[in-house]
């Protein structure tokens, strides 16, 4: 079954990571960003990745390296180990995702983007979609879930069916490490629309003239875009893309 993007998706601009500002000690996908989020009235996006333990982790990378003090994976520390790892700049540590749908509590549009684990975008799926999925199932308020990967989100089709699924999509050139051609082919050509039920996409926003997307907008799919960093780049993502994520400004809320 295909589920309706909500209007709330469309109708408030999605906050890429939170609200985050650096200068201000706000870090992407941390508390902190994800509060002025709501202050502002912006809908939020956020990324999940997986905790050695199971747990639906807030962040974006497969490593701390970039945004803590420590290195390795991420899914080589356990959620309460990960919670005590404060972010590079801020007072905040890393949140599970319950925390922030706690926080969240539906006051906000939450569009929830469940990073690839196989490494090549492929069917090597499940313990991180088994937990959003137990996060989320009880969740109230207006939620999506969407991956690069094809395969999670057929993996949440199962899961989670009543909730509104997506693909994040882009040109994939260059070759990400570890995906062939083959399979950059089938994802630059969303080709597992229809499969997985989706209801939107995700473009990169230097992408969206594409014919697919146009295809795909022409048969009812909802066109967001993804990463707007100016009042100028806005403009033009929405001659194609009903809504915008973005970082870096703050959109208008009534475009």
């Amino acid at each position: 079954m295909r589920v309706a993007l909500p209007q709330s998706f469309v109708d408030l601009p999605l906050a890429h990571r939170g609200l985050h500002d650096v200068a201000e000690g706000r870090i992407e996908n941390a508390m902190a960003s994800f509060h002025a989020a709501i202050a502002a009235g912006y809908g939020i996006e956020l990324d999940i990745q997986l905790s050695a333990d199971g747990q639906a982790m807030s962040f974006h990378d497969d490593t701390l390296d970039r945004l803590t003090s420590e290195v390795g994976a991420v899914r080589a520390r356990t959620a309460a180990e990960l919670g005590a790892i404060r972010l590079k700049g801020s007072s905040d540590t890393i949140p599970t995702f319950r925390q922030v749908l706690e926080a969240v509590a539906g006051r906000v549009p939450l569009l929830v983007e469940i990073k690839d684990q196989d490494g090549a975008y492929g069917a090597g799926v499940g313990p991180l979609e088994e937990a959003v999925a137990r996060d989320l199932r009880d969740y109230v308020g207006d939620s999506a879930v969407m991956s690069f990967n094809p395969f999670s989100v057929e993996a949440m089709q199962a899961l989670l069916p009543d909730v509104p699924r997506g693909i994040t999509t882009d040109a994939f050139d260059p070759l990400p490490d570890g995906v062939s051609a083959e399979a950059a082919k089938r994802l630059r050509g969303i080709e597992a629309y229809d499969r997985v039920e989706a209801s939107f996409i995700s473009h990169d926003r230097e992408d969206l003239g594409r014919p697919r997307v146009a295809e795909l907008k022409a048969a009812g799919a909802r066109v967001l875009c993804w990463t707007v960093r100016s009042a100028e780049e806005e403009a033009e993502a929405r001659k194609v893309a009903e809504n915008i994520t973005f970082e870096g400004y703050l959109p208008d809320k009534t475009a």
